[in-house]
């Protein structure tokens, strides 16, 4: 099931809304894969981008999530997670796994976000020493994904298009 599209509420809190905007922009990826037949999930649209696919770009957004909150925040995880493999963009390979497959396990990944967002303050810094943007901010970590997921919902939204002409914003 797709969760819902809702915009925060204008005189929310910083953390609702941050939150907020962060969980439409995650929604919106879901909503762009919906529908999708597993063929055109997996079919790239751009001759040199090969791996822009809709199964693609969900797990790259599952392994960001996961970066960023857990291997730079919470300094966890680097060893399950294929962005600190060897192999350039594995995150984005994902063979013949299946788009519902994908799209749970980001959501899985998406809670489990959410849970470390509401269990730490948006001014605590991230523990990873081994790269210098694991000792941003929480606050600045959320806003970089909600700018990280936006864009990738661009390309959700252009692909859609490219595979079957779908269209549509919120």
């Amino acid at each position: 099931m797709t969760p819902p599209r809702v915009r925060p509420d204008f005189t929310a809190d910083e953390r609702s809304q941050l939150v907020g905007w962060f969980d439409l922009q995650r929604a919106i990826i879901h909503w762009k894969c919906e529908g999708v037949s597993e063929a055109d999930a997996h079919r790239a649209v751009l001759p040199k981008s090969p791996l822009m696919t809709l199964a693609g770009l969900v797990s790259h957004l599952r392994w960001t999530e996961h970066c960023w909150f857990e291997v730079l925040f919470g300094n966890t995880g680097a060893e399950t997670n294929p962005q600190f493999s060897e192999t350039e963009d594995a995150d984005w390979a994902v063979g013949d796994v299946a788009l519902a497959t994908l799209l749970e396990d980001y959501q899985r990944q998406c809670d489990r976000s959410n849970q470390i967002l509401a269990e730490h303050s948006l001014d605590e810094r991230g523990q990873n020493p081994d790269y210098g943007a694991g000792s941003a901010s929480l606050r600045w970590m959320v806003l970089h994904m909600i700018e990280e997921t936006a864009r990738h919902a661009g390309h959700a939204d252009a692909v859609r298009e490219l595979l079957d002409g779908g269209t549509g914003y919120y």
